[in-house]
């Protein structure tokens, strides 16, 4: 597949690089790192994302040329989705605009959307597998390139506190340092820059703080309410999900945010003995077997009653 990619990319002039909605890490940093790759090889490129860039990944190069409309572009001779899943969640709208698309992903169960299908769900990050990408095709991997495949690594990972920080995460992650990337700067940028919003809005979600008789589960929630009180945005609630997983003897974490006015998207997060993506799959969602998510219709209490119920049997 990634031979196929490579003379997609040398057969072409003009691209699209787009991820999923709602962009974590990996989805950003890696649609950077193939961004500039192909920039750096003289192609034209529109990366895009139809939430734009959350702040917190703001310091990645190239972050500012991303654009949230495709209105009145002209036709890629391909694109390129990463980390997306299923097309709908990186834009239906895509399809029409490029002659081709490419899936690269990790996700089981991805979308078979793609004219060229790479997926590898043994890969810790889409990022590891742009890398991939410029190794076997000879290319050089910039200080740009490289901050960002290290980025997607580390998010991914959980700063390497995930099953999925295998040998090659770890190697390749050596291996963008050895090439000027500065461990602190990253770090610094993910976890060091809070607003005084987001931790506000932190503070009210840990009061919705429940833990399940089983003591197995436990689970945070946002409601509109809350954004609206502590101004805040969706953006500032990434990474909520893992202050319930990190209780003691909790096994699958869940975060609650609300959506719509009566719909509510479920984060899952598993340490392992759970496949939360499977659970996920089952409401419509889908995702990893430790990461995974869908959208619930209800109020929260049913939503919560909905998925609490289904997560029990499995649990059982």
């Amino acid at each position: 597949m990634i031979k196929a990619i490579l003379k997609k990319i040398d057969s072409g002039r003009r691209f699209l690089v787009a991820s999923h909605e709602s962009p974590d890490g990996d989805a950003m940093a890696s649609t950077l790192a193939l961004t500039n790759l192909l920039r750096e090889m003289g192609k034209e490129v529109v990366a895009f994302n139809r939430d734009g860039v959350p702040e917190s990944f703001r310091f990645l190069p190239g972050a500012a040329t991303v654009v949230s409309s495709l209105a009145g572009e002209a036709p890629f001779d391909a694109g390129f989705v990463l980390d997306a899943g299923e097309l709908r969640r990186a834009g239906n709208e895509l399809k029409p605009l490029c002659r081709s698309l490419v899936n690269i992903d990790h996700h089981p169960h991805s979308e078979d959307f793609g004219e060229i299908y790479y997926v590898d769900e043994n890969a810790s990050a889409t990022g590891i597998m742009i890398y991939r990408i410029a190794r076997e095709g000879g290319l050089a991997i910039s200080p740009a390139v490289a901050l960002c495949v290290y980025t997607a690594i580390l998010s991914d990972t959980g700063s390497f506190r995930y099953s999925n920080a295998d040998p090659e995460a770890f190697r390749v992650a050596g291996e963008m340092i050895d090439l000027g990337v500065d461990p602190w700067s990253v770090a610094s940028g993910l976890y060091e820059s809070q607003s005084e919003k987001r931790l506000q809005l932190l503070g009210e979600a840990l009061n919705t703080l429940t833990i399940s008789p089983c003591r197995l589960y436990a689970s945070v929630s946002v409601t509109s309410e809350m954004l609206v009180r502590t101004g805040a945005t969706a953006e500032h609630t990434d990474g909520f999900v893992n202050y319930p997983r990190s209780i003691s003897g909790v096994e699958v974490a869940l975060f609650f945010r609300q959506v719509g006015p009566a719909a509510y998207k479920v984060g899952f997060r598993s340490k392992g003995k759970v496949d939360v993506g499977s659970l996920a799959r089952a409401l419509g969602g889908g995702g990893h077997h430790n990461a995974a998510g869908a959208v619930v219709e209800g109020e929260l209490d049913h939503v919560r009653a909905t998925v609490f119920a289904r997560l029990d049997a499995l649990l059982k």
